[in-house]
């Protein structure tokens, strides 16, 4: 009989069976015990395996799981979009890091024990920990590529599965699970996994640093005003903001401390202004276009942060538009297309009131403009998202038609993908942008221009989306979190 037609004996860690709960805490502390448990056997055997070479039996572990049973249909309180399962039934979902979310699922086990008042059940799953997200956290270990090695990965240890790897829950298929039970959350463990490393390559910071608010722009000049900034609320003891983080997770906690570049800036340079319990402030400079855009999206939503805003330049559609205006975007054009095949076209993305309010008091209150004298800078309407960035060279009678009908008043490469995503993943989204061209009417971006308004435009800029972070900041949780962004049937979990 030969190596590959025999059964290969299995080896998996030990662990306690089986518990329920009805303390979110203990719950918690269960998951990561059994988390931990797993992840430190595969580190161990990988470790064994790179230096002794390849063993007699495969080495496996799995993710923990959270299972909810209910029979009843429990009253909830109809003003929450989260914390209770529409019906009766079973719904699970497998955990991955809960160290690093321990504050959100235990919140989120919390309210389905007080809403439907029965326990938790919490154990291993049947999902395989592959080894690569395993090894991850450990610094002194990494996962050569394939064939560095004298035997295939996979024939010892589990590797990511694109079955388990998807977005059919947030996409609304209907997933159910293989034993019957339906979606708790969001996005299944090797999901979040995948999310997680991807993070760390793009940012070039780890998931630890970001914060619940984070904000997305597309110019480089936002991040030097954002430094700036950082410093100056490290000063002040009274702000609330405890560090600064850059690439490569350097960290400042004093306004005057260096805080070296790296060597290679990532694609996406993420800078992190921390406060407690993640209540601080990300900013992405995602770049131009829509699917580094989408990139971002697709990675921060697993970390369920609490609202993301773009605050970018675009081009001014309108004559009666100046450059520096703003644009606040009350509806989308979406010709991006990269979300097309996960969210039809068809498919409005409406403006959050929470959002729109919080935005357009901290325009009035950095500008010191309100009710009808805001109309001079700021413009509300609908913004065009497109995905050639030199759109203006080709036939502009299609373009500008359509432009015309939908009533845009900007256009930009990323503010609708960044929206639409935020309506798909549910979280809460909005766009505050700054024009910096008028291609229709002769003004290009040229770097004479370009200069001059950056210097008086992207600090005030910054300083409101900064503005309006705070103001979502103090509001609850299930406020800002909008029945808007829920289906007809939700997972319980945020």
């Amino acid at each position: 009989m030969t190596r590959s037609s025999r059964v290969i004996p299995v080896h998996s860690p030990e662990l306690p069976p089986a518990e329920t709960f009805h303390d979110a805490g203990e719950a918690v502390a269960r998951l990561i015990a059994l988390y931990e448990a797993a992840t430190g056997f595969l580190s161990e055997k990988f470790s064994e395996v790179i230096t002794q070479g390849q063993p007699e039996h495969r080495y496996r572990a799995f993710y923990p799981e959270i299972r909810l049973t209910t029979t009843s249909f429990a009253p909830v309180d109809s003003r929450l979009a989260f914390g209770h399962v529409p019906e009766p039934g079973t719904y699970s979902t497998t955990v991955t890091r809960p160290d690093l979310f321990r504050h959100y699922l235990t919140q989120q086990i919390r309210l389905l024990l007080e809403t439907h008042k029965v326990p938790v059940t919490i154990a291993a799953s049947d999902t395989p920990i592959p080894v690569h997200f395993a090894v991850l956290n450990d610094a002194n270990l990494a996962v050569p590529q394939e064939g560095a090695m004298q035997f295939q990965l996979r024939d010892v240890f589990d590797v990511p599965d694109l079955a388990t790897t998807h977005d059919s829950i947030v996409n609304g298929y209907d997933f159910v699970y293989e034993d019957g039970s339906r979606a708790l959350a969001p996005f299944t463990a090797q999901r979040v996994d995948y999310s997680l490393a991807r993070l760390s390559h793009y940012t070039a910071t780890v998931p630890e640093h970001f914060q619940n608010h984070v904000l997305f722009t597309n110019y480089q000049f936002y991040v030097e005003e954002f430094e700036t900034f950082a410093r100056e609320a490290l000063k002040d003891p009274a702000s609330g903001y405890t560090a600064f983080v850059g690439p490569g997770n350097v960290e400042i906690t004093q306004a005057d401390a260096e805080m070296p570049a790296p060597a290679k800036l990532p694609q996406m340079p993420t800078y992190h202004l921390k406060r407690e319990n993640g209540g601080g402030i990300t900013l992405v400079n995602i770049g131009v276009g829509p699917s580094n855009a989408k990139t971002a999206t697709d990675h921060i939503a697993v970390l369920r942060p609490h609202v993301w805003l773009m605050v970018g330049h675009c081009a001014g559609l309108r004559n009666t538009q100046a450059l520096g205006d703003f644009v606040l975007a009350h509806a989308y054009l979406r010709e991006d297309k990269v979300l097309d095949d996960d969210l039809p076209v068809w498919v409005p993305i409406p403006a959050l009131a929470e959002v729109q309010v919080a935005l357009e008091d901290a325009v009035e209150e950095v500008t010191q403009l309100e009710g009808y004298e805001l109309k001079r800078i700021m413009r509300t309407g609908t913004v065009a998202t497109v995905d050639n960035r030199n759109w203006e060279l080709r036939d502009q009678s299609g373009p500008v038609q359509r432009l015309s009908q939908s009533r845009a008043i900007a256009l930009d490469m990323e503010s609708a993908t960044i929206a639409a995503n935020g309506f798909r993943f549910r979280v809460p989204y909005g766009t505050l942008l700054c024009v910096s061209d008028k291609p229709l009417h002769g003004e290009l971006k040229l770097p004479g221009m370009a200069s001059a308004f950056y210097k008086t435009q992207v600090a005030r800029h910054l300083q409101i989306g900064i503005r309006a972070m705070e103001l979502l900041r103090d509001m609850p949780l299930a406020r800002l979190h909008s029945r808007k962004l829920r289906s007809f049937e939700e997972t319980a979990f945020l």
